[in-house]
């Protein structure tokens, strides 16, 4: 008989920031989905799990255990493995060499079967894998609670001044302007020669240091919170991210809906309204931009369509724009509904890496960029977030996020690459969408 999914009631009144301080800071294999205002957050201790080539059926077979028994007001994650999927993963989903390993597992995750679901009201409970709080189960709820309860009142978020930030500290960066601004011409050489439609562009910047995750994260989350933010913390990795872009969200069951929010297309933010206003029109009408988030909704849709039933892939909203604290972004939803016998497994295998980190077309783009970025990507450009014991996968793309290890921190950013591109215009969005990450890192200048 499977377990149920039990839930214990807390109230409201607790804060996702500090339930995570008083539970999970100083643990070493840790999680955070953290949905800000915009939905439940998930935090816990976890397993760490590294599946062996090949990944994607290693995941499946750890999912294979019978669904949890649970009621109609359980919340969506019902536990299973928190974790991400990096970018030279594309090896096994698309089957062609890899020219750069990375040094990180190219998946790691935390196997889980408890944990604390608040909502955006302070309303929490508790959830684990049973068949009752009894016995070591009702041990960790009792201290659990007893923690919480200890916990205090959150702090005040400080959220960061651009012009004075925490100890200074100096960027290290993969390009130099000009080196990115030439690698943007050779990808319009290449759109010219045909080989490619739009490409997406990636450099990184490096950090030396030793870095407190979780006072870093506040930082971040302060400055640029976000829907799709996490704290992940498996084995030595840290994994900090403010992504505002959804990779995939699969529904459990047979004929579940899978959807995928590719963003193309960027404008800064404006402390000035009037200014604001015109950024975001200029975005929404930019024949670039629109281009650009066109050609990956087109590739996003030829993904889906190899596994969800014929002519149920639709594009529900088009050229969207989206505004965060220090962008606006121009966003398209895909959906359709997965053919049966297959799952979010099989979703995950058709579309990794997504298409708004590669180009178009895929399998040329990633051959391109890998030559041209001379570098493996790792966890950026990859997915983070939860593969459910009851098939729902919900994944945000690895963007807007930093990576802590022994070395220091890193940075991935980016841009995709049209022949409409301008080779300044490119190095800047790249800089912009890097600069709020390097000032929760401390970085004093952007100049290198």
């Amino acid at each position: 008989m499977p377990h149920r999914l039990l839930r214990h009631p807390l109230g409201g009144g607790f804060s996702a920031e500090r339930a995570f301080a008083a539970l999970c800071g100083d643990a070493t294999d840790v999680f955070w989905l953290d949905s800000g205002a915009d939905g439940t957050s998930y935090l816990g201790v976890g397993s760490p799990w590294y599946p062996e080539p090949p990944v994607l059926p290693a995941v499946r077979a750890a999912l294979a255990d019978p669904e949890p028994e649970a009621d109609a007001g359980a919340p969506p994650f019902r536990l299973g493995l928190v974790g991400w999927l990096g970018y030279e993963l594309r090896g096994e989903t698309m089957g062609a060499p890899v020219g750069h390993a990375s040094r990180y597992p190219d998946a790691a995750f935390l196997r889980v079967d408890r944990a604390l679901a608040v909502d955006p009201d302070g309303v929490a409970q508790l959830l684990a894998l049973g068949d009752a709080w009894e016995g070591e189960l009702a041990a960790w709820r009792d201290e659990t609670i007893a923690a919480l309860g200890a916990a205090g009142d959150p702090p005040a978020p400080v959220v960061p001044d651009p012009g004075q930030p925490p100890a200074p500290r100096e960027v290290h960066w993969r390009d130099t302007d000009a080196e990115y601004a030439a690698k943007v011409l050779a990808c319009q050489e290449a759109i010219r020669e045909g080989e490619a439609y739009q490409l997406c562009l990636t450099t990184e910047a490096e950090v030396e240091g030793v870095f407190d995750p979780v006072e870093v994260y506040g930082r971040l989350r302060a400055s640029s919170p976000s829907h799709h933010g996490a704290l992940l913390r498996i084995g030595g990795v840290d994994l900090l991210s403010s992504s505002p872009e959804r990779f995939l969200e699969v529904e459990p069951g047979a004929g579940g809906i899978v959807r995928t929010h590719p963003i193309k297309g960027t404008r800064p933010r404006d402390p000035d309204a009037a200014s604001d206003d015109r950024l975001r029109q200029e975005l929404r009408e930019d024949d670039k931009e629109r281009a650009e988030n066109v050609m990956i909704v087109d590739l996003m849709r030829n993904d889906l369509q190899r596994v969800c039933e014929p002519g149920t892939v639709t594009v529900p909203s088009l050229l969207a724009v989206e505004s965060y604290a220090q962008v606006h972004q121009l966003v398209s939803s895909i959906e359709g509904r997965l053919r049966e016998g297959l799952d979010g497994i099989d979703a995950i295998a058709a579309c990794l890496p997504a298409g708004s980190m590669t180009g178009a077309p895929k399998l040329r783009a990633t051959e391109l960029l890998d030559g041209l970025e001379q570098r493996a990507r790792g966890l950026y450009a990859g997915a983070f977030g939860y593969l459910g014991l009851d098939g729902r996968v919900d994944l945000a793309m690895t963007i807007r996020s930093i990576v802590l290890d022994e070395r220091g921190a890193t940075v991935g950013t980016g841009g995709g690459i049209t022949a409409l591109s301008r080779p300044e215009a490119e190095v800047a969005e790249a800089r912009l969408k890097a600069a709020a990450l390097l000032r929760a890192l401390g970085v004093a200048t952007l100049e290198h």
